[in-house]
């Protein structure tokens, strides 16, 4: 249930950053406060082009829907 909660989160925030228009290193650095904030440990997060089926759980879109911020654990 916790990592569903926060995948909610994750996905809420990605999708309020497309819609402001902010740079995926600026989105990137808030998801990575967030999520170190809640205590999580061992994970990475990549910026990738959108559609590229990188392995792992899209967490936000940047540069205009362009790129995808991807979350692994």
């Amino acid at each position: 249930m916790k990592k569903f909660i926060l995948v909610v989160v994750l996905l809420t925030l990605g999708s309020t950053a497309f819609a402001h228009g902010k740079s995926c290193e600026e989105l990137k650095a808030e998801i990575a406060a967030k999520l170190d904030a809640k205590g999580v440990a061992g994970y990475s997060l990549e910026i990738v082009d959108k559609g590229t089926g990188a392995d792992g759980k899209v967490v936000g879109t940047c540069e205009k829907g362009t790129k995808e911020i991807v979350y692994k654990r």
